[in-house]
């Protein structure tokens, strides 16, 4: 008999534990002129769309070294410029262009270095005030970086107001 009350109490507070606690994860639906649209339930993870937003990150030594990301999010297309610039090698200017899948993006980086125009793939993930990024490696076959897509998002760039 003393079990089946244990085993009764245990199964409430289970029951009560589910209904309570973190909803993070639903969803809601809004009517918006006869359609239903998803909207997420914390916003705070997913990314604002049709804004634009810029980042930058340095490193090399004494922090001289530098990238920015400048991206225009527009629903799930990607656009914008990225620029590295170190202090005492030739720097990449261009374009990336791509798309956004909930807060990763992977984009095509087409630039230009001591003349020659290149492309590169680029992976980001948006989070929160900051992005990062899959660091690239070098393939001894090609003789050139790309993007590591096994590594995990390791290089942090940190937000900055976006100025022309």
């Amino acid at each position: 008999m003393a079990i089946k009350i244990k085993l009764c109490l245990l199964v409430a507070g289970m029951m009560a534990a589910s209904c309570s606690g973190n909803h993070s994860n639903t969803a809601d639906t809004l009517s918006t002129g006869g359609k239903k649209d998803t909207i997420l339930a914390n916003q705070a993870d997913a990314p604002m769309v049709n804004m634009q937003y810029c980042f930058y990150h340095t490193d090399g030594k004494q922090t001289q070294d530098t990238t920015m990301v400048n991206m225009l999010i527009n629903g799930n297309k990607v656009t914008g410029k990225m620029s590295w610039l170190p202090k005492e090698k030739d720097a990449r200017k261009g374009i990336i262009t791509g798309t956004l899948s909930g807060n990763a993006i992977k984009a095509v980086w087409t630039f230009t270095q001591e003349g020659s125009k290149d492309t590169m793939s680029v992976e980001f993930q948006l989070r929160g005030n900051a992005l990062a990024q899959k660091p690239y490696s070098y393939d001894a076959k090609t003789g050139r970086q790309q993007t590591n897509a096994a590594a995990d998002y390791s290089v942090i760039y940190n937000m900055k107001n976006c100025t022309n």
